[in-house]
C-alpha cells in the first residue's frame, strides 16, 4: 500500500487482501486469533478499514506465518519476545523481495534486447573472412 502514487488513510478489507495476496477471511481470522496485533477501526455497520500501520501489521503476520513457518502459537512468541526484531526483518525480506523482482524484471529485458541483437546480426561471417 506505501507504494501507491496516491496514499489513502485507510483502506477496505478488500483492497488489504488483494495487496497482500489473501484472502479476506484468512484477514478476518488473523483479526480474531491477533486481537491485540490487528485491530482496524470499523464504522457503525462494522466495515473495517485498515491504517497503513494495520497493513503493516498484518504483513508482519503473514511473514511469520507463511514465510516462517511458525504456529499461532509461535507468532504470539516472537511478538512477545521481540517484535521489533521480527518488524525489522520483515521489513527488509519485503526489500529484498521487490528487488528480485526488479533484476528479473531488468534479466528478461536484457534477454529480449539479445534476442533481437542476435537477429539483426549477420548469418555467417564468412563474407567477411579473407584468403589465406
Amino acid at each position: 500500500m506505501e507504494d501507491a502514487a496516491v496514499s489513502k488513510m485507510f483502506y477496505s478489507i478488500k483492497e488489504v487482501a488483494s495487496t497482500l495476496g489473501e484472502a479476506e477471511t484468512t484477514l478476518r481470522y488473523w483479526e480474531g486469533e491477533f486481537q491485540d496485533v490487528i485491530s482496524p477501526r470499523r464504522n457503525e455497520r462494522g466495515v473495517r478499514f485498515y491504517s497503513e500501520k494495520d497493513i503493516n501489521d498484518v504483513r508482519l503476520l503473514k511473514y511469520l506465518i507463511r514465510d516462517c513457518g511458525l504456529t499461532f502459537e509461535g507468532v504470539r512468541k516472537r511478538l512477545k519476545n521481540n517484535k521489533e526484531s521480527a518488524l525489522k526483518q520483515a521489513k527488509a525480506i519485503r526489500h529484498l523481495r521487490h528487488i528480485r523482482a526488479e533484476l528479473k524484471a531488468l534479466q528478461e529485458a536484457l534477454d529480449e534486447a539479445e534476442k533481437i541483437r542476435n537477429r539483426q546480426e549477420p548469418e555467417s561471417s564468412t563474407r567477411y573472412l579473407s584468403p589465406l
